[in-house]
Formats: C-alpha cells, sequence, structure tokens
C-alpha cells in the first residue's frame, strides 16, 4: 500500500537526519544554551512549510521558545508603476524595520526556515537579525536548494546568510515518492523534516540545560487538570531565571 511506502520514506528521513544533521542541530542548541544562560531571547520565525506553532507554547516543549513574525500594511493612494532612483528591496528593508523596532538584540537566537532555501523573506529576516548580532539558524533542504538560484535581491539563499545551517534532507523538490500513474513524483516530507529537525533541537536544549545543573521551563497540557497551574508556574520561572 503506497501509506506504508510513504512510512518507510519517513523512516529512511529519520536515518538521514540523525547521520548527517545531528551535529548541526547539537551546534544551535549549544548556541541557544548559551544564549538563554547570558540573558538574551531564543526566537522562532516562520518555518516555511514546516508549522512553527508546533513549537510555540506546545505540551512538552520550551517556555524559552517566542514567536518572531511581522506584518507591514503601505497606503499611499498611487496606482503608478514610477521607477525608483536607486534600487530598493522592500522585503529587506520590512524585515530591517522589524527587526530594529522589535526586542531582538545582538546575542538573541532566531530559527528561521525554508525548504527550497530560496524564500525571500526568511532571507531578508536572517540578513536583518544578523546586522543585528543575532545568531541565525537556518533549517533547509541543501540538495533541493543547491540545484535552483537565489531569487533574493542579495543573491543569497537561507543557507548562505545564516551563522548556523541545518539541512532537512528533504530530497529535490520536495515530493517523495515515485506513484505509478503520476509523471511526477508526489507527497512531500518538508513538513515533518522541519519540525523533527526543530524538535531535535529543543531536545537538545533541554539537555545541555540540564548539564549545567539548571532546570529548563516547559510545558504540560494545558488540558491536564493541573496543567495551567503548572505552567503558570513555569512561565514565573522563566521570567526569573530566563530559560
Amino acid at each position: 500500500m503506497l501509506q506504508m511506502e510513504y512510512l518507510q520514506r519517513v523512516r529512511k528521513l529519520i536515518d538521514d537526519l540523525e547521520s548527517r544533521s545531528a551535529k548541526q542541530t547539537e551546534a544551535a542548541a549549544e548556541a541557544i544554551v548559551n544564549a538563554l544562560v547570558a540573558g538574551n531571547e531564543f526566537y522562532i520565525s516562520s518555518l516555511g512549510h514546516g508549522n512553527d506553532g508546533d513549537l510555540l507554547h506546545r505540551a512538552g516543549g520550551l517556555v524559552a521558545a517566542q514567536p518572531f513574525s511581522f506584518s507591514f500594511n503601505i497606503r499611499d493612494g498611487s496606482e503608478r508603476d514610477r521607477p525608483r532612483e536607486k534600487p530598493y528591496d522592500t522585503g529587506l528593508e520590512a524585515a530591517r524595520v522589524a527587526v530594529r523596532g522589535s526586542h531582538m538584540r545582538a546575542g538573541d537566537c532566531i530559527i528561521l526556515g525554508s525548504v527550497s532555501g530560496r524564500s525571500t523573506a526568511p532571507v531578508s529576516l536572517a540578513i536583518a537579525a544578523g546586522e543585528i548580532g543575532a545568531t541565525t539558524i537556518g533549517v533547509t533542504a541543501l540538495e533541493y536548494s543547491s540545484q535552483i538560484a537565489a531569487i533574493h535581491s542579495s543573491g543569497k539563499k537561507l543557507g548562505e546568510v545564516c551563522d548556523i545551517v541545518i539541512d532537512n534532507c528533504v530530497p529535490y523538490g520536495d515530493a517523495s515518492m515515485e506513484v505509478p500513474g503520476l509523471s511526477e513524483q508526489a507527497v512531500p516530507l518538508s513538513g515533518v523534516a522541519t519540525i523533527m529537525t526543530c524538535w531535535m533541537i529543543c531536545t537538545e536544549v533541554i539537555e545541555k540545560l540540564l548539564a549545567r545543573g539548571v532546570e529548563p521551563s516547559y510545558y504540560i497540557s494545558v488540558n491536564r487538570p493541573d496543567g495551567p497551574q503548572f505552567n503558570e508556574k513555569m512561565q514565573e520561572q522563566f521570567k526569573r531565571q530566563g530559560y
């Protein structure tokens, strides 16, 4: 059955993440732990096809994981397309305004994602965050990214602008299965791959904090009878210690 073939493909993906990406996820976790114990922040931005909400305010997840997103709306009344005197990347400049106007500071860490690596929004955010001294952690598919051209104004892809780059081991084009009757591969892997990668990082963060003799603040399910009280206690702990 095709669903069983898909599960086999996911099992291979897990093996690939273990053999090809574990060193990078450990490096990312070390950077995050160093940031947190120094009083800095840990941000998670949009992860492309990975659901960043899976990592935020989640049972078993870290209280330290904070969202980072932004949007701008401009209403200027003009419908004419007039050339600028100088080239101007609206997305990059918006990211710079967002970063400088936010609580992000030098020494913070932020995870960003793009399967292909060429999506302009995460590239812009990685550049803007790096400019203020934040550590940028990019999750991307290196095999896929290596076979396509950049479309960002910088001429770079996510893996070329981040401090730590983690391969989520997704194949070219993301779809993973040859299906009889279809001319192209079907069924993507990037969602499960990116989320597993990020939970590998969070697992290492927990382990590394405990190895330093400190307890990380974490959530349990709010639907447990003791959940709200436990989580409130953890949030207060996080405010005191920063991790």
